[in-house]
């Protein structure tokens, strides 16, 4: 990024934040006192999906973890933490896995698992190398890959600790767990 890009980013914060104060003056303070958002979104990290835009949702709306096509591994320490912290600190009661339409994560995935020499000890890569996908055109293909990831990530959060225990405990607050695809070509959720 260049310097006139991360002035620009800077100058547009500083309008933001002076737009918040006009509308909502306490806004700022308020925000600092804590965070209590229902929702924790795991998406992926294309710059295409921004989850507040998207959702038209304020700061202290939405908990966020983001990463390359919206993984969620049970040995991934980065995604349990916040899993963890959301379902037990935070207190979020629904957790959204979100994938979405023309995700390069996908794309590089469909291709490695075309390829002869990919290695299928990656469950996504063997996933697809299971899938008959003979019939169906490039962009098909695509979304079918998105499609199942979005089913074994939400799978990998059901097995989740946090998740097992908060279902299983009467006393903690009960969790949903839902699978989105963002369609970035229409702008909608389905």
């Amino acid at each position: 990024m260049s310097h006139e890009s991360i002035q620009t980013l800077l100058n547009a914060n500083e309008e933001w934040a002076q737009s918040v104060i006009k509308n909502t003056p306490n806004f700022f303070s308020q925000s600092a006192t804590g965070q209590s958002p229902k929702v924790l979104w795991i998406g992926c990290s294309d710059s295409r999906v921004p989850e507040s835009v998207i959702t038209s949702s304020k700061p202290g709306d939405i908990f966020v973890h983001r990463n390359i096509a919206n993984q969620f591994h049970l040995n991934d320490d980065s995604a349990l933490s916040v899993l963890i912290y959301a379902v037990k600190v935070v207190g979020v009661e629904h957790v959204v896995l979100v994938g979405h339409t023309y995700c390069g994560g996908a794309a590089a995935c469909l291709q490695a698992a075309k390829d002869a020499a990919a290695d299928t000890g990656a469950p996504l890569i063997a996933r697809v190398q299971s899938l008959d996908l003979s019939a169906c055109s490039e962009n098909e293909a695509l979304n079918k890959v998105v499609e199942t990831n979005i089913i074994m990530q939400v799978d990998n959060i059901c097995k989740s600790e946090p998740i097992t225990t908060a279902w299983a405990d009467p006393n903690v607050k009960k969790v949903t767990v839902h699978g989105w695809m963002y369609d970035l070509s229409r702008g909608r959720i389905d």
